[in-house]
């Protein structure tokens, strides 16, 4: 593949990039005079150990500001104005910290020391939301993903990173080509964000299609479980998945900050590196930079390799700001490169499979103002432009299908800390922009979409019960730029859709230590261009794709309901969900096999119903020592037949014991699956399986920076199973036994 010199660079860069930093920030540190800066300073020490904290989340909410602290265990917040606060510390693995303080002048600080717990669920903030949140406290389902467990359980795709969390598992066809589902609802039902940005690729429409994001650098990943519209718009049936990154920095750092990261996996022989670093320019000016790269050969299964599914991918970014008393203003670019297999074996497809090179390009510039009075408390505002081409090249060098994307969007957020009987809410504007082009053998017609949007979110906090209700309404319209009134398909023109969603849900703390909550939402969704108008082979997805012109919009309404105990040393949480989803289009194998060999799919839209549960709970009996337990359950069918919907998955869970000492851990943990065998139709049963895997690392704190080594045995006995979520799982099963080995140094 093509990519394979830049990769050798992008991985040599990831290296020594900090190297650079560290020079170019020391002389700019070295150059400048801040003698009359306010700053509130600090060290972050474990509380039984004394040793500084790395990577500590230290907040002052009434300033929405964050800092992350160094190797040292030092912390800086700047231009923070004389008054009293609450200082909030947050990292895995430790209580959440608060603590009142006083700032007077310059250079106060502070001693900040955490005690250990060793899953600690009110630490994790979910800032997906209008308001920053702890987990806890959080009306939706949510899963977050940081730290150290984001480290243990790093892979190649954000959908592979988060298939064992409750509620979500993941379609495939090959490593590259994975996709998350929440709740049995995948593709474009699911909204894929990079820092609050909808990523702007087609992966949403075909198995085949890798997302344009690689989670090695990401700081966390935040998921919402559940129809989530009024704040994200369509495609948010399911769920949302949020990677972030803070691309766009906020802070100045004291000095030199940053992160880099290696991996190698022996079941593919992968190795893969990300280093970023974060430098203050002037006391005003934050410079972020980042640059990573992966390459892996062909996956190792106990059946034989599968063939044709090595990765070559690197990406590089960089983001500044202007950071002032009042908020801030900055921009941010980014380019991600990926070129991958998809393997062969099926009817119609190459038997060497396809090659797809992927390249997205992406500018952003966000802004941001906080008032001291007046109706608002603070106003956001971004923009952003995506250019993103796809290629298909079946061999011997052929140009099978091409899908070019341009995005345009931008977006205004006006945050307020009370009107009326709310204490806090929002009210938001979104516009945006699409152009397709499509070439080779996919006869689509080159389409754009045009979409507006306004909504408002609102909460009433009582003593222990909090209401949040929002309303939002979207008009969208898909225009085909060469209309055909004579088409196969039925008559492609212009399309438009409007939809009104709302949400209403009820939080109230029954006692000191059980929450009860219920949630109902009306979501909603528009076909994408390829469900309306595609009619052609798609060759890398092994399908006939057939669209159709007078589908209209998918309406679905759900209900949450939830219990959350948390104590001391358990916590847990247990979840019912029920969702009907009005004109659900999904694509029906039709029984029918194209003039070039390929099995014909219709886009319909049918009524469907998916319902189920999710279960979580972990205990902590003593300090070191951790058990942790999931669960979650799906059922879909479509209302009218009362067939199973395809692509459902079976019963999943999850066990873990884990004995974790403050300078090292050890882990064993299970993978669960049920047999499936309510099958939609033309779908294949698989088989039940348990996978195990060991995991063990230690932290050590050298020359002040924090280092973090992990190593994971997966799949431990070499099983063989299969997912059966993936379109490969008639040719191989899942990956075999193979050594992960991941480092980290913080500084």
């Amino acid at each position: 593949m093509p990519i394979k010199r830049p990769l050798k660079h992008a991985l040599f860069l990831s290296l020594s990039l900090p190297i650079l930093g560290a020079l170019a920030g020391d002389r700019a540190l070295h150059a400048q005079e801040r003698p009359h800066l306010r700053e509130l300073e600090g060290v972050v020490l474990s509380d039984d150990t004394g040793r500084p904290l790395a990577g500590v989340s230290v907040t002052l909410p009434a300033l929405a500001r964050t800092a992350l602290t160094h190797g040292d265990g030092t912390f800086h917040l700047r231009e923070v104005p004389p008054g009293a606060y609450t200082l909030r510390a947050e990292l895995l693995g430790y209580a959440l910290l608060e603590l009142e303080v006083q700032v007077v002048g310059e250079g106060d600080r502070v001693i900040l020391r955490m005690e250990p717990a060793p899953l600690n669920i009110d630490g994790f903030v979910v800032s997906a939301g209008v308001t920053e949140r702890n987990q806890q406290e959080v009306l939706q389902s949510t899963n977050v993903l940081r730290g150290e467990e984001l480290q243990r359980r790093l892979q190649e795709t954000v959908a592979a990173t988060l298939a064992s969390e409750p509620g979500v598992t993941a379609t495939s066809m090959g490593p590259a080509a994975a996709r998350p589902v929440i709740r049995g609802l995948s593709g474009d039902r699911v909204l894929l964000l990079e820092d609050g940005v909808r990523v702007g690729d087609v992966s949403n429409s075909g198995a085949d299609h890798a997302t344009a994001l690689d989670p090695a650098s990401a700081r966390r990943i935040e998921v919402v479980r559940g129809p989530a519209s009024i704040l994200y718009g369509a495609n948010a049936l399911g769920g949302v998945v949020n990677v972030i990154r803070d691309e766009i920095p906020t802070e100045v750092p004291h000095h030199v900050t940053g992160a880099v990261t290696v991996q190698g996996r022996s079941v593919n022989g992968a190795l893969a590196s990300n280093a970023q670093t974060q430098v203050g320019i002037t006391d005003k000016i934050p410079l972020r930079v980042e640059i990573g790269g992966r390459t892996a050969g062909d996956l190792q299964t106990p059946a034989g390799p599968l063939e044709n599914t090595d990765i070559g991918s690197w990406n590089a970014g960089v983001g500044t700001s202007y950071v002032g008393d009042d908020g801030h203003i900055g921009a941010a670019f980014r380019v991600y490169r990926n070129d991958y297999g998809i393997p062969g074996g099926f009817v119609g497809g190459h038997v060497n499979g396809v090659n797809i090179e992927m390249e997205r390009y992406s500018s952003k510039l966000q802004g941001l103002y906080r008032f001291d009075n007046g109706p608002f408390a603070s106003v956001e505002a971004r923009g952003t432009y995506t250019w993103y081409r796809h290629q298909e090249i079946e061999p011997p060098d052929i140009l099978g299908t091409l899908f070019r994307l341009q995005t345009l969007a931008g977006n205004v957020l006006a945050r307020h800390d009370g009107w009326g009987p709310f204490t806090s809410g929002a009210v938001g504007v979104r516009a945006a922009r699409e152009a397709f082009q499509f070439g080779g053998a996919l006869f689509t017609p080159d389409s754009r979409r045009l979409s507006l949007a306004a909504f408002t979110f609102q909460e009433i906090q009582f003593d222990a019960f909090r209401v949040e209700a929002g309303l939002r309404y979207d008009w969208a319209e898909a225009d085909p730029l060469e209309p055909d009134p004579d088409s196969d398909i039925g008559v492609v023109e212009r399309r438009t859709f409007s939809a009104a969603s709302g949400s209403l849900g009820f939080l109230f703390d029954a006692t000191s230590s059980v929450t009860l909550g219920v949630n109902a939402a009306r979501a909603f969704r528009t076909p994408d261009v390829n469900e309306l108008y595609s009619e052609g082979p798609h060759l890398a997805a092994y399908a006939f794709e057939v669209g159709n012109p007078q589908l209209g919009t998918e309406i679905g309404t759900g209900v949450d309901a939830f219990v959350r105990f948390g104590g001391e040393r358990f916590r847990g949480e247990a979840t019912l969900f029920y969702n009907d989803i009005s004109g659900y289009v999904y694509p029906r194998e039709t029984g029918d096999t194209s003039r070039v060999r390929l099995p014909v799919f219709q886009f319909e839209g049918e009524d469907a119903v998916l319902q189920g549960w999710e279960l979580g709970a972990d205990w902590t009996p003593w300090s070191d020592l951790h058990f942790e337990g999931t669960a979650a359950a799906v059922r879909g069918t479509l209302s009218g037949t009362g067939e199973p919907l395809p692509l459902i998955p079976p019963i999943q869970g999850r066990l873990a014991v884990a004995w974790e000492p403050e300078s090292w851990f050890v882990r064993g943990e299970t993978v669960l699956a049920a047999e499936q065998d309510r099958l939609g139709e033309f779908e294949t049963a698989t088989d039940g399986y348990a996978i195990f895997e060991v995991a063990a690392g230690v932290r050590l704190t050298l020359g002040g920076r924090r280092h973090i080594i992990t190593a994971t045995v997966e799949n431990l006995t070499d099983q063989e199973y299969r997912n059966h979520l993936s379109r490969v799982k008639e040719i191989m099963p899942e990956a075999g036994r193979g050594l992960s080995v991941t480092y980290r140094v913080v500084f």
